[in-house]
């Protein structure tokens, strides 16, 4: 039986050993349509929220690239991988080490809150004159990994137990937990490796509301996000019903109003795309 095409968001929560191609394919079949890409990639050990565009909605992912992350993860103290994880190489452990107390992770923890440069694994998704760092690095190619500048809005440890630290982290895009958690084992002069990571948050995609391959083959329309409710960080226009043929053949409409960023356009409830003001003009950007 033929899909009833589609476009929106799927809030989907991606398991443990499946890539986020793995998940982009999942949903074009279930969907029938080739319309479909994904917003911030997860490593396949990684488990939780993973923002996935159907049909035109694809077109929009774009303005979703900035948002900011929740993270849960759980850090093993007393081992380092060469991956930041335990899918990697064992490159340290210590048997015997003194386990900081809870106070004192704490207070390292909130050193990190604000903004801070990471140098990110080589094992990751990050291109290095086109390729993928953790390509070249499988293949032992030598490079550099350019450092970046990322925002930790709160580090928060969760639970203690033996050599295990439960933390949640809401952080900038481009911030990498792997990295994080090495640097917070180096505040204290020990390796420490990502044992569990799940993302919680993917701007208004949160782990509560997400939806797993299973549900999603049973209910599909039932988790379907339109375009214009996942886009809440631009402002909305309302748009004159007699400029709506116009707007969506790609022409401007003359406004009395001051230069702005990327707007949702709206008339009478209905969502059009996204424009922008410019010179007095409402220039459509993207139409649905």
């Amino acid at each position: 039986m033929q899909v009833k095409k589609m476009n929106g968001f799927i809030n989907f929560n991606k398991p443990q050993n499946m890539t986020s191609h793995d998940a982009v394919n999942i949903v074009r079949k279930i969907f029938d349509t080739k319309k479909v890409g994904h917003c911030g990639t997860l490593d396949p050990a990684a488990v939780g929220v993973l923002p996935i565009a159907v049909g035109r909605a694809a077109k929009f992912i774009e303005y979703l690239t900035d948002c900011d992350k929740t993270y849960r993860a759980e850090i093993l103290f007393g081992t380092a991988t060469n991956t930041g994880d335990l899918e990697g190489k064992m490159t340290e452990n210590m048997e015997n080490f003194f386990m900081p107390g809870v106070e004192e992770l704490k207070a390292a923890a909130e050193k990190f809150v604000g903004k801070t440069e990471q140098t990110p694994s080589k094992y990751s998704a990050i291109k290095i004159n086109g390729r993928k760092a953790y390509d070249l690095a499988r293949k032992n190619i030598d490079f550099e990994m350019p450092k970046r500048t990322v925002e930790i809005y709160r580090f928060e440890i969760l639970s203690v137990r033996e050599k295990i630290v439960a933390v949640e982290v809401d952080c900038s895009k481009g911030t990498y937990i792997r990295t994080l958690a090495e640097d917070f084992g180096k505040s204290f002069d020990l390796p420490a490796t990502v044992k569990f990571l799940q993302r919680r948050r993917f701007g208004d995609f949160k782990i509560e509301n997400s939806v797993t391959p299973e549900d999603l083959k049973i209910g599909r329309e039932k988790f379907f996000c339109p375009v214009e409710s996942c886009l809440n960080s631009l402002p909305e226009f309302e748009l004159p019903e007699h400029r709506v043929k116009a707007f969506c053949n790609g022409l401007s409409t003359t406004v009395r109003q001051k230069d702005s960023g990327d707007l949702r356009i709206f008339s009478g409830g209905k969502f059009l795309g996204v424009g922008k003001i410019f010179e007095g003009e409402l220039r459509p950007v993207k139409l649905i």
